[in-house]
């Protein structure tokens, strides 16, 4: 299945990374981006993989750290619309979709 990945998902992985990197170390940031990638691994092939939430969108929670990827299937494509942090703002993404 083909993914897309919204420009500000990639944002959010991005600063997440500048998180983890600054707080912690670099091999911490780029840990936070390889679970990420994993994930968009794993939902290509097992789309229906992340628990249904909010009308059509699905939620798969990253592994080690506290987000979750917010993703909706439309047709042949699977839409990533926020890596959302699991203890701020919830919902704060949903004008996205």
């Amino acid at each position: 299945m083909n993914v897309v990945v919204a420009p500000e998902a990639e944002e959010e992985l991005t600063d997440g990374a500048i998180f983890y990197a600054n707080e912690a170390n670099a091999e911490l940031g780029l840990a936070f981006i390889a679970e990420f990638e994993s994930a968009l691994s794993v939902l290509a092939a097992h789309p229906r993989r992340g628990a249904p939430w909010r009308a059509r969108l699905r939620r798969f929670p990253l592994r080690r750290f506290p987000y979750s990827v917010i993703c909706k299937i439309e047709r042949e494509e699977l839409h990533i619309i926020a890596l959302a942090h699991q203890h701020r703002r919830l919902g704060y993404w949903s004008g996205r979709t």
